[in-house]
């Protein structure tokens, strides 16, 4: 499993819209492109593959943009993922044309690390990145004499 660009500016987008969730505050696409530094352009189909899988919704008119379909706490890094890659949270079953107990072995392998990476992912939500995000700024401010 890999992290791609499309998946990271993904989850990027989610933490700016995660951020305004509380306020109720929608933002455009060149807001999230400032703040999260991301091309105008690929934003724009990433938003559209988000809105698609349910994360995001958008709202029309001059004070429209985007917002989170659902509260940070709900959603998590494996609803994201999912949605940007296709990942299926199913661990693929064993290959009935298997010839050899290598391959056999090999494959339950696969699948044991395939389960302990959605695990994983499924563990932390937005609310969670943003909360990490919130410590890692801190410390980045204090001072030490």
């Amino acid at each position: 499993m890999e992290l791609s660009n499309k998946t990271e500016y993904a989850i990027l987008s989610l933490i700016a819209l995660a951020a305004c969730y509380s306020d109720g505050e929608s933002l455009q696409i060149r807001e999230i492109a400032v703040r999260q530094n991301i091309p105008n352009r690929y934003l724009e189909e990433l938003l559209a593959t988000l809105r698609r899988g349910g994360l995001i919704k958008s709202i029309r008119g001059v004070k429209g943009g985007y917002v989170l379909a659902r509260e940070p706490q709900k959603i998590t890094l494996l609803d994201a993922f999912r949605c940007m890659q296709g990942l299926d949270v199913d661990v693929p079953n064993k290959n009935p044309t298997t010839t050899s107990v290598e391959t056999e072995v090999i494959q339950e392998i696969w699948q044991e690390a395939c389960q302990a990476a959605y695990s994983v992912l499924q563990k932390y939500t937005l609310h969670d990145l943003c909360e990490q995000r919130a410590k890692q700024r801190q410390m980045e401010n204090m001072y030490y004499i």
